[in-house]
C-alpha cells in the first residue's frame, strides 16, 4: 500500500481538514490546523506531503519521526500541527487496514466510556446562569467557561470579583456533585494569577486553565506551590521537552491538543510522561470532528485520563458547526455527559467528503482578536 495524494480543506469555522488517500483505496483524515493561521498550515502540510507522496502509510513511527526530526529546523506550532493532522490521517488509515478503532492499536481500551465536558461561555454572569443550567438538563456533569474577557496587568478589586462572581453562579447551578473549570486562557500575569486562583479556590474548581502564558512556565511552580487548586495547561505545548518544564513544576492536569502537538504518536507519549508525575490528561480541543474524534482514541487507551473538551456549541464557530462535515453522529453523541466506546475502524469518524469540499469552495479566513489595553498596548486575547 502506498500513499498516492494527500489534499487539504480550508473549511468555515476555522478549520483545515486533510484527507491521504492511497492505492488500495483507503483513506484517512486528519486536522492539521493552528487557528488563524490555518493557511500557513497548509503550505507546511504540503511541504510534508513531498516526501509522504508513494511511500507506506504504515509506517507511520518512522514517518513522524522523519517529519519533525528530518528537518534542521524543528518544531514550533505551524511544523507540529501540520505533522498533527498528517499523523492522524495515518493512524485512521492503519485502522481502517487492520479493521481495528486506533485504541485497539494502542494496547486496547481501558474504558468504556468517556467524560466530556461543555463549553459555557462566562462573559456575562446572567447568561452563564441559563447556559450552565441547558447543559446540566443535556446531561453534562461539567462545564468550562473563561474566567474574564481582556484582564488588567494589575487586577482590580472589581475584576477579581468577577471572575468570583461567575465562579459562584456556576457552583451554585452545578451543585456539590458536578464540575466546572475556569479558563484563564494564559491572560493573568503571574502575579493576578496567584490572586485569582486564591480567590475562587473555596469554591472547588475542577481545574484552573492556562493561568500563566507558556513564555512564563518558570513561574508555574511559584503558583502551584502556593495553592491546592489543580492547575492545567498545554495547549501550546507541543511536545514531551515542551511539558517537561511544566510536570516538573507541579502541573496537575495536562492539556495536549491533537491537532498541534504532534498528532496522536506524540500525545501518547505526553500522557505516558505525565503518569510518570501522577498528571493526568485532558485534551485541549475547541476544534472539529476529526480532531475530537482523534482525542477520543486517546481517551480510550489511556489510564490517566481526565476529562475530554469538545467543541459543541463553542462560541467560537460561525457558519458551521462539529456535526456538519459527518455523516454518522453516533460517536459524538454524548450520553449522561460521556461518549461512548465504538468499535468504528480507525478514528471513528465517517467525514462527509462532499460537504468538505463545498465548504472548502468558500475558504475561512479566522483570525483572532486583537486586544488592547486601555493605553493602546496590546492585551492578551
Amino acid at each position: 500500500m502506498k500513499i498516492t495524494r494527500i489534499e487539504t480543506f480550508l473549511v468555515p469555522p476555522r478549520w483545515l481538514f486533510c484527507r491521504v488517500e492511497t492505492d488500495d483505496g483507503v483513506v484517512g483524515w486528519g486536522e492539521p490546523v493552528v487557528e488563524g493561521r490555518a493557511e500557513v498550515v497548509r503550505a507546511a502540510v504540503e511541504v510534508l506531503s513531498e516526501y509522504l507522496v508513494g511511500r507506506d502509510p504504515l509506517r507511520i513511527e518512522d514517518h513522524w519521526q522523519v517529519l519533525t526530526k528530518g528537518g534542521f529546523y524543528r518544531g514550533g506550532p505551524v511544523l507540529s500541527s501540520a505533522v498533527a493532522g498528517l499523523d492522524q490521517a495515518l493512524w485512521d488509515i492503519a485502522g481502517k487496514h487492520y479493521g481495528a478503532p486506533v485504541h485497539a492499536l494502542l494496547g486496547g481500551p481501558v474504558r468504556d466510556r468517556v467524560r466530556v465536558y461543555a463549553w459555557v461561555g462566562g462573559d456575562d454572569p446572567g447568561e452563564l446562569r441559563e447556559m450552565i443550567g441547558e447543559q446540566v438538563e443535556a446531561g453534562f456533569t461539567a462545564v468550562k467557561m473563561n474566567g474574564s474577557g481582556r484582564m488588567d496587568r494589575s487586577i482590580s478589586a472589581g475584576g477579581l470579583a468577577s471572575i468570583v462572581g461567575r465562579a459562584e453562579v456556576a457552583r451554585s447551578v452545578l451543585g456539590p456533585d458536578r464540575d466546572f473549570a475556569i479558563d484563564l486562557h494564559g491572560r493573568a500575569t503571574a502575579a493576578n494569577a496567584r490572586r485569582i486562583v486564591a480567590a475562587v479556590a473555596g469554591l472547588h474548581p475542577l481545574f484552573v486553565e492556562e493561568p500563566l502564558a507558556p513564555e512564563y512556565l518558570h513561574r508555574l511552580g511559584e503558583l502551584t506551590g502556593a495553592t491546592e487548586v489543580p492547575i492545567a495547561l498545554g495547549e501550546r505545548l507541543y511536545s514531551r521537552s515542551d511539558f517537561l518544564p511544566a510536570l516538573t513544576s507541579g502541573l496537575a492536569v495536562a492539556q495536549p491538543d491533537l491537532s498541534h502537538a504532534g498528532g496522536i504518536s506524540e500525545v501518547r507519549r505526553i500522557a505516558t510522561l505525565a503518569e510518570t508525575f501522577d498528571v493526568q490528561l485532558a485534551p485541549h480541543c475547541p476544534l472539529g470532528p476529526i480532531a475530537l474524534a482523534a482525542s477520543l482514541q486517546i481517551a480510550f487507551a489511556t489510564p490517566n485520563f481526565l476529562i475530554q473538551e469538545q467543541s459543541a456549541g463553542i462560541h467560537y464557530h460561525r457558519d458551521a458547526g462539529l456535526l456538519d462535515y459527518v455523516i454518522d453522529p453516533a460517536p459524538f453523541t454524548f450520553v449522561e455527559g460521556h461518549a461512548r466506546r465504538t468499535a468504528l475502524p480507525g478514528l471513528g469518524v465517517t467525514v462527509d467528503e462532499h460537504a468538505v469540499r463545498q465548504a472548502d469552495k468558500r475558504p475561512h479566513g479566522w483570525r483572532n482578536p486583537l486586544w488592547r489595553h486601555d493605553d493602546g498596548s496590546v492585551a492578551e486575547w
